[in-house]
């Protein structure tokens, strides 16, 4: 085994390049150059793409390279475009006036030159340096996000709830919580529109209104859903819609409440006949439909819960993932691992699932936040 001495030596050269090329690798290289590509991509489709599909007809090669120029550099800030601006400017005039040979007829000619690049190098520095703060404040908001998801694990004498949570990128749109009362133990999945920030931001209000609303009321699973409707309804121009599940477990009965809201189907193993079935129920997602038609159209469900059985709810960032191949991970794959593991602790199936995804996606990243989590009834 190698150790690694860890004393504090003097900055030279080797270190400065050591850090310099630290994390340089080529997968890291083709993922990054590929993510590049694509934001390219979605930048001229917004500024030249969408632009001829509204006007029905190609635009003139100039004004495409005009239109996306300006959206390029309307995304700096007005200094900044100003300094990319006289950097571009001095750039074409030093090879303009030194093309045409009248460069040293020009009191600032041979100052073109070095002004353009010392502009633009400030300006790319003046970016890397707002582009890092703002790295910091999403790690930060991911650690916030972390810390407000439930604890991996709940330890009953009747229950065991052991849960799995990975973002695609920083912060995640995914909703997972498990909430204790005086009658029984809420299990919460959800699983919000889009990705990133807007998700995580949303995730994080629903989350806070969820909490209020079983702390005051104790609701069954529908009414949770109902008014959970009603706040994402009550803003007109919000878009956004939510799909998810609830279950409620009942202290000392061997039993479960459990509603769908347009949310992957979990899957439950019955000790009892050793084999699996899913869950179907009727329900839209919430923010799809108004609250009286999801009123008339949710379906609650009522199970035997009895010792040896489990259950497990999932986003759809499990059974979407997919390997280098292009392959999905797919639905029977998670009832197989069911059949065969469903009567374990909940942490071992758990692990036993997040151990055949990894080894199923090998180094492709996911590209949806992938949430599973097992609640198991222990045997007397």
């Amino acid at each position: 085994m190698g150790l690694k001495n860890e004393a504090q030596s003097g900055y030279n050269t080797k270190r400065f390049y050591q850090e310099y090329v630290s994390g340089m690798s080529r997968e890291r290289f083709s993922k990054e150059l590929s993510a590049d590509t694509e934001r390219l991509k979605l930048v001229y489709k917004e500024a030249v793409e969408d632009i001829e599909r509204q006007q029905g007809q190609q635009l003139p090669g100039h004004v495409k390279f005009l239109r996306l120029f300006s959206d390029l550099t309307q995304r700096l800030n007005p200094t900044r475009r100003l300094i990319f601006g006289l950097g571009s400017v001095s750039f074409v005039a030093y090879y303009l006036l030194n093309f045409f040979g009248i460069l040293e007829y020009f009191l600032i000619g041979d100052l073109l030159l070095p002004f353009g690049f010392l502009s633009m190098f400030m300006l790319l520095l003046i970016e890397l340096l707002e582009k890092s703060d703002v790295q910091k404040e999403i790690d930060l908001a991911r650690e916030i996000q972390l810390s407000l998801l439930p604890g991996t694990s709940l330890n009953k004498e009747n229950l065991e709830v052991y849960s799995f949570a990975h973002t695609a990128k920083e912060v995640g749109g995914d909703y997972l919580d498990v909430i204790e009362t005086d009658k029984g133990t809420y299990v919460v999945i959800a699983d919000v529109s889009g990705k990133g920030l807007s998700a995580a931001l949303y995730m994080v209000r629903l989350q806070a209104l969820v909490s209020m609303i079983i702390e005051k009321e104790e609701p069954n699973p529908k009414e949770l859903f109902l008014q959970l409707n009603n706040y994402i309804k009550s803003n007109s121009k919000d878009k956004t819609f939510v799909t998810g599940c609830v279950a409620f477990f009942p202290n000392d009965e061997e039993h479960f409440e459990y509603i769908r809201a347009g949310h992957n189907i979990p899957i439950y193993y019955y000790k009892e006949r050793d084999t699996t079935f899913k869950l179907k129920s009727n329900g839209f997602a919430l923010g799809m439909t108004s609250t009286k038609l999801l009123d008339k159209n949710m379906e609650v469900k009522k199970f035997h819960f009895k010792p040896g059985d489990s259950v497990l709810f999932y986003t759809d960032g499990l059974n979407e993932a997919r390997n280098n191949r292009g392959e999905e991970y797919g639905e029977e794959r998670i009832e197989s691992l069911m059949e065969i593991y469903g009567s374990l602790h909940a942490k071992t199936i758990i692990g036993k699932l997040q151990s055949s995804l990894e080894s199923f996606i090998g180094s492709v990243d996911p590209l949806d936040d992938v949430t599973f989590t097992c609640i198991h009834r222990p045997s007397k």
